[in-house]
């Protein structure tokens, strides 16, 4: 997330949507440092980050690893969610 945020910082285009995505990626580091985040909200912010910038192939590898990240959250829950199951 924080190569994201620093590879939009440092990019030289206009964006229209860079607000959108900046704003999205501030309160995924937020969501970070508060502890578990709910998935839901970190896979919406993932859409909202991707939709702003998935026509920027300079970034793509970037928003393909936070979204990576935001999977292993998922996972995580849904592990939690079928042990309890049990």
């Amino acid at each position: 997330m924080s190569q994201l945020r620093c590879e939009l910082a440092t990019y030289p285009a206009e964006l229209s949507d860079r607000s959108v995505a900046e704003e999205e990626l501030a309160a995924l580091d937020a969501m970070m440092r508060e502890g578990l985040p709910e998935v839901p909200r970190l896979r919406s912010s993932l859409l909202l980050i991707a939709s702003s910038l998935g026509s920027v192939s300079a970034l793509g590898s970037s928003v393909t690893a936070v979204r990576a990240a935001i999977d292993q959250f998922g996972d995580v829950s849904h592990q939690r969610d079928h042990t309890r199951e049990h």
